[in-house]
């Protein structure tokens, strides 16, 4: 923006850029860019009044000057100078109406510039016409901790965040792999054109692959059954809750949490959902591999009707404030809940926090919270091909420092993955200055309060049984010859 303030006001406006702290590098918020820009707009809108009714005074100043041009000689003296005195006060209005209108103008102009800017990198990346700026990162994160052994390859380290993004954000590879399903193609370039190129399409191809060659991805009905409940003391911090999924998955497969607190003056439920738990796919456990289906392509549909099942039973009535925290898998449908119409409708949601999971392309109800743990070596929240938006209420974290797989240890999927980085980032964020973590950490720690004495309950989560196809049996279509039938008791 040209420097077109006023005089003293300390220089020109701009919004600043994302920002960095330590290695965290934060995105979306009361500091992000789009924020700054709808604030700066909010702005212009009100210098537009102001100038305005600077106009009406002009007018008015005008008026009165009209009206004392025939007393311009009685006496001369002091008439011409009454009147130089009016016109001259009619110009300063003028010029500071002249200097509103336009900073207006230009503010309008910059948020126009920010969002022309963000669409052609969305369109870069859905081409796959702006790769080659990902190659540098991605091979430094690929020979991080030495050259990979060619007889033992770690196959995690092929991909970054961006890069994965990069790929699953590609439209001509989505639609390559939709070219045997031309209504999955019309589906797709209409979602592309309806959001700008802004959707992804991950969950088309999701859809195709549970209707097609892997129908044990279908999603089924999930049941909630409490188990155990038990007073326990409450680390309401992101790292805190975090912990707790890790605790979770310890505890079994298939299990989430409802914790029941009361920190903050009012009673809240949190909702802990653990990660993927590999095998079996498509069986009793929703957590496993088809559960990644069933929340990339199909909103969690099962599993966040299972997840208000389990907050009824744990005692949360209609209306109670609620917390949803997920790593990884978990993330996905911890973060579907913030669209799910009936969840809504029935609980209040007020707060989601992921950690390595890919959710830029589920968009939450207004008024919702969120606060995103990503790390620049894990390809797993990039796996949607869509970033996270810049929202105010809608804060991502990067964090930016390498990592590697412990000796001895296997490498899973990658070492940016792993849940115990991610606490140690939320440990960060938590101590960051920020302001837009500031404000959100806030945001939880209304709703949760400080932490203490709460009641934790376990629910087991069973997939139902896939129910059997009917036997088909082949029935030959031609009719029957005259020597195909046999008489009763014949040979």
């Amino acid at each position: 923006m040209a420097e077109v303030t006023p005089s003293g006001s300390g220089g020109p406006v701009r919004p600043l850029g994302p920002a960095s702290d330590g290695h965290l590098s934060v995105r979306g918020g009361v500091g992000g860019i789009a924020f700054q820009l709808e604030e700066l707009a909010g702005g212009a809108k009100d210098l537009d009044g102001f100038a305005a009714d600077l106009a009406s005074v002009e007018l008015s100043v005008q008026r009165i000057w009209s009206e004392l041009c025939p007393y311009e000689n009685d006496p001369r003296s002091s008439g011409v100078e009454a009147l130089t005195a009016v016109w001259e006060g009619r110009r300063a209005v003028a010029a500071v109406r002249e200097e509103l209108q336009g900073m207006g103008s230009l503010v309008r102009a910059c948020q126009r510039d920010y969002e022309d800017a963000d669409q052609r990198g969305v369109a870069h990346l859905r081409l796959g016409s702006d790769s080659l700026r990902l190659l540098p990162p991605q091979l430094l994160d690929l020979l991080l901790g030495g050259f990979p052994n060619p007889y033992s390859p770690d196959l995690s380290r092929l991909f970054n965040r961006d890069s994965m993004e990069a790929l699953a954000g590609n439209y001509p590879v989505i639609l390559s792999l939709m070219g045997a399903k031309p209504k999955l193609v019309l589906e797709a370039v209409t979602m592309a054109a309806a959001t700008g190129m802004q959707g992804s399409g991950v969950p088309h191809v999701v859809r195709m692959l549970a209707n097609g060659v892997m129908p044990h991805l279908k999603p089924r009905r999930v049941t909630a059954a409490a188990e155990l409940s038990s007073d326990i003391t409450l680390d309401t911090s992101p790292a805190g809750l975090l912990a707790r999924a890790r605790a979770v998955d310890a505890d079994g497969r298939g299990k989430i949490e409802i914790i029941r607190t009361a920190g903050a003056g009012r009673e809240a439920f949190i909702v802990i959902v653990p990660g993927t738990q590999p095998g079996d796919a498509g069986g009793p456990n929703p957590l496993d591999e088809a559960g990644i289906a069933e929340g990339l392509g199909y909103c969690s549909q099962y599993t966040s009707s299972a997840i208000r099942a389990a907050l009824q039973q744990a005692g949360a009535e209609a209306g109670a404030q609620v917390v949803a925290v997920g790593y990884s898998q978990g993330g996905i449908h911890a973060m579907n809940l913030s669209q799910d119409k009936a969840f809504l409708a029935e609980y209040d949601l007020k707060y989601v926090l992921t950690a390595g999971s890919p959710v830029g392309d589920i968009m939450p109800e207004p008024g919702i919270r969120s606060l995103h743990l990503e790390h620049r070596q894990d390809w797993v929240p990039g796996s949607e091909g869509a970033p996270n938006p810049d929202t105010r209420d809608r804060v991502t974290v990067t964090l930016e420092d390498r990592v590697l797989t412990p000796p001895g240890e296997e490498s899973g999927l990658g070492p940016g993955h792993r849940l115990t980085h991610y606490e140690a980032g939320a440990r960060a964020v938590a101590a960051s200055s920020d302001p837009s973590l500031m404000a959100s950490t806030g945001v939880l720690a209304g709703v949760v309060g400080a932490g203490g004495a709460a009641t934790a309950t376990r629910f087991q989560l069973v997939r139902t049984a896939k129910v059997p196809e009917p036997q088909r049996y082949h029935v030959d279509p031609r009719p029957a010859k005259q020597s195909d039938i046999r008489p009763a008791g014949g040979r």
